[in-house]
């Protein structure tokens, strides 16, 4: 009568099934972390995993660009400590102009690495 009605659970659509595996290699203290974890969140690891990758973030690295300009930054950094040694030794006055010229370079160099992370 009814050939067409089949028991059982409704096929998945193709993009719901899981059909990718991965496979990791955990050290003991990383494997019982991820239990550790998974457990206080009540939840299988392999659901844990999964909640895990929708909900991370993850942080571009630095680019070469702004590892150069902070490698500038902790330069100036140094020149400004000699420059506050010469400053105590000297007096005040006389190093003013290179403590602002140093300063506004520093402020360039920060808002330059702002704008490109």
């Amino acid at each position: 009568m009814n050939e067409n009605i089949k028991g059982g659970r409704p096929s998945k659509e193709i993009h719901r099934k899981r059909k990718y595996q991965v496979n990791i290699k955990l050290m003991t203290e990383e494997y019982f972390t991820l239990k550790a974890r998974a457990n206080e969140a009540a939840l299988p690891i392999n659901d844990f995993v999964r909640n895990s990758i929708q909900n991370s973030v993850v942080k571009q690295r630095l680019t070469p660009e702004v590892n150069d300009c902070i490698r500038k930054l902790s330069g100036m950094a140094n020149n400004l400590n000699q420059i506050a040694k010469r400053a105590n030794q000297v007096g005040y006055e006389d190093i003013r102009n290179e403590y602002l010229y140093l300063a506004d370079n520093i402020d360039i160099l920060i808002n330059s690495i702002k704008h490109d992370c």
